[in-house]
């Protein structure tokens, strides 16, 4: 059973499920200020820390180290190019049959995983070979 939930865990949390999509503590602060619930970006960071530990939220952090929050309810996997910052949604996970069976038998509570390639997308393929 998890512990009780803070007024700024609320606040997010249901931010998160109105939003229904990826979001930065940036962005999050951003627009809890407009529909004013101010709070303090140190206070948001600890609200998802907390959310995180607990498996209500999942993070998912790109290569240039920005991280996106979402809840937890889904997972999600990506193609991320490393040279324009898109991410392409994969709509299948190549290993959720292979984590039901290790959770299985380590025992394991797992909350959700993350599954991210980097790599190149077409466009930026295109603009790399033109250019060189």
């Amino acid at each position: 059973m998890s512990a009780p939930k803070t007024d700024s865990q609320q606040q997010i949390l249901a931010l998160l499920k109105q939003l229904n999509r990826e979001i930065s503590a940036q962005e999050l602060y951003v627009e809890l200020r407009r529909r004013s619930q101010s709070l303090g970006l140190a206070t948001i960071y600890r609200a998802l820390k907390a959310l995180k530990l607990e498996g209500t939220i999942q993070t998912r952090t790109l290569s240039n180290g920005e991280s996106f929050y979402s809840l937890a309810e889904a997972e999600q996997h990506y193609l991320t190019c490393l040279n324009c910052g898109k991410s392409i949604l994969l709509e299948n996970c190549p290993i959720c049959q292979e984590s039901a069976a290790s959770r299985e038998q380590e025992h394991f509570k797992i909350y959700y995983h993350i599954l991210d390639f980097f790599g190149l997308c077409p466009s930026c393929q295109h603009q790399i070979h033109v250019e060189s």
